[in-house]
């Protein structure tokens, strides 16, 4: 290669390199998922699933993106003559992306692993990647307080349990009968890794939920 051939190439390199400094760059994508910074402070008792939407609504909303209607990630049983709820079913198709813009699934195949490939796969939900709507992480395993447990009340694939037993802290009445299922967003601890599925809480007051590793604590989705 010639002198002037290298000199070519370097001037080619800086020009591309000029160019794309010059394009704008692509903002972040917006806010769709996180976990809430706090609950609402009555262990699982969350006002139900109404109470626990305007939950938050309220978080985003002093987040800025209350623009959006959020859900939480939240199933419930079967009672009183009304069907159950599942989770899945409450949050959109998504893809879902945290405060920080980065994506945490495509879609709710991707978030639940409704496939083997994708399975084994998985979503992208990680300490990491789990952010409140703040932006900030979880306080998770090894943490002084560990607050990973996350109310669900779901199986892994995002459904309500069919069962007798309480899943749901009464369908999130309750502060002190019941149980729920919990998932860790740490994907630490507990019989699995799962998100949204990995144990039953002690009870449904603040303190027994403390006492497992959490905090009264839920998933909030904006629907696509």
């Amino acid at each position: 290669m010639n002198k002037q051939t290298v000199v070519s190439f370097g001037l080619a390199a800086a020009a591309a390199c000029a160019l794309l400094a010059q394009q704008p760059k692509q903002p972040p994508a917006p806010m769709t998922f996180f976990v809430t910074s706090a609950g609402p402070g009555d262990g699982a008792n969350l006002g139900g699933l109404a109470g626990a939407d305007s939950h938050c609504q309220k978080l985003s909303a002093a987040a800025g993106a209350g623009d959006r209607t959020w859900r939480a990630y939240l199933s419930t049983s079967a009672t009183d003559g009304k069907p159950a709820v599942n989770a899945r079913d409450r949050i959109g198709a998504g893809p879902w992306h945290n405060a920080k813009g980065g994506r945490v699934a495509q879609g709710q195949a991707d978030l639940h692993g409704d496939t083997l490939d994708l399975a084994r796969l998985g979503n992208t939900l990680t300490r990491a990647t789990a952010l409140t709507e703040k932006g900030e992480p979880v306080k998770g395993a090894g943490d002084s307080p560990n607050q990973h447990d996350i109310l669900t009340g779901s199986q892994p694939d995002g459904r309500a349990f069919t069962d007798a037993a309480d899943h749901t802290c009464k369908n999130w009445t309750s502060n002190s009968d019941g149980s729920a299922q919990v998932g860790h967003h740490d994907r630490t601890g507990g019989p699995n890794t799962s998100w949204n599925a990995v144990h039953a809480s002690r009870g449904c007051s603040q303190q027994n939920l403390v006492s497992t590793g959490g905090a009264g604590l839920f998933y909030c989705f904006a629907g696509q």
